[in-house]
């Protein structure tokens, strides 16, 4: 799914996100995009065998493992590990199946459409939220050290 108000439409009804994939590490692009959307009001669940807790929030090893609903699959996993994932949110019952950015397979994609499931392919949940609803200026690491305002300290 591409268009506009489809995005947004997903955006807007599914606020169960479950990031397969997800780093500890703040400087990885799967923290960061899950830690927006966590300040965003969206439910972030972990799935990473690797850890305990991810943004104090539980880490589960497996989509399975989860005992809520999740309504959005968010893959932050290489394409070619993606089919058993796909597999993974038809059999949980998600709403939404999401390759994130630079993920791309096609054949998962169609057996989660098969399923019933929404696909979005190859877009950041992040970037796409920010964009559809405002938050651009969450783009990348805020540290405020861009600025037009010419710094103090500064002999000049």
């Amino acid at each position: 799914m591409d268009d506009i108000n489809t995005l947004r439409r997903i955006l807007r009804e599914n606020r169960v996100i479950a990031v397969v994939g997800l780093s500890a590490d703040w400087y990885r692009p799967s923290f960061f995009a899950a830690k927006y959307m966590q300040e965003h009001g969206y439910r972030v669940i972990p799935v990473n065998p690797k850890y305990a807790e991810i943004l104090g929030e539980k880490c589960y090893p497996a989509l399975r493992a989860i005992p809520e609903k999740v309504q959005i699959v968010d893959v932050f996993r290489k394409t070619r590990d993606v089919p058993p994932i796909a597999e993974e949110a038809i059999a949980i019952g998600a709403n939404v199946f999401w390759q994130q950015l630079g993920v791309k397979n096609e054949a998962a994609a169609a057996r989660a459409r098969a399923a019933g499931l929404e696909t979005v392919m190859d877009r950041c949940v992040k970037i796409e939220h920010a964009r559809l609803f405002g938050g651009l200026n969450w783009v990348g690491v805020n540290t405020r050290v861009i600025s037009a305002k010419r710094p103090r300290w500064l002999a000049y």
